[in-house]
């Protein structure tokens, strides 16, 4: 199951076999079952996830114990509660398996070794990192910008492989509607010509 994290990894910026090899044995593989937590709230956060199998979801809990979904992750995506894994604080999300899901997990401390003896790794996460952050600025505008309907046609557009996978909750959710309000905007779009 090595081989996707390589071929991911590649994709972005080449390294040697033995380069590949020597930061793919820094990695742990952790089964988890659907419902099952990765992270929860004041958890020290000291490793990050790349997801081999299934799917996951981060969210936040607010004061009035409704979640509020961040952000998704499915095969070839990275996953943790970023905020204290780069900060060293302990955890504010839930990162929860809503599939049964494969990752493999490495350490903040190991990561940090990766960069230093294989400088191009550095590079593949400045690139993960900066992709990260602009589709989250993108996120922001979007919630301002647009209709409930033209965000779940752009939900739909920009991640065909996580809808047919995750409940209509879900997506409400992660758009900021209500799920009754995602169901008429569904069959609106369905009648309409």
């Amino acid at each position: 199951m090595k081989n996707q994290l390589s071929h991911h990894i590649n994709s972005v910026v080449s390294i040697s076999d033995q380069e590949m090899n020597e930061f793919l044995s820094l990695f742990s593989e952790q089964s988890l079952k659907r419902k099952s937590y990765l992270i929860q709230p004041q958890d020290t956060v000291t490793k990050e996830y790349y997801v081999l199998s299934g799917c996951l979801i981060a969210y936040y809990v607010d004061v009035h114990g409704e979640k509020h979904i961040l952000q998704f992750a499915i095969e070839d995506w990275w996953i943790s509660d970023f905020e204290a894994f780069f900060n060293n604080q302990l955890a504010k999300l839930y990162v929860e398996a809503i599939e049964d899901s494969v990752v493999l997990a490495i350490e903040k401390s190991m990561l940090e070794v990766a960069y230093s003896r294989i400088p191009k790794l550095e590079r593949f996460f400045r690139i993960k990192t900066t992709a990260a952050f602009v589709s989250a600025h993108k996120r922001i505008l979007t919630t301002l910008e647009k209709s409930a309907t033209q965000r779940y046609l752009d939900f739909c557009l920009l991640y065909p492989n996580i809808t047919t996978r995750i409940n209509d909750y879900h997506v409400a959710n992660y758009l900021g509607i209500k799920p009754e309000s995602l169901s008429r905007i569904k069959k609106a779009l369905e009648v309409a010509p």
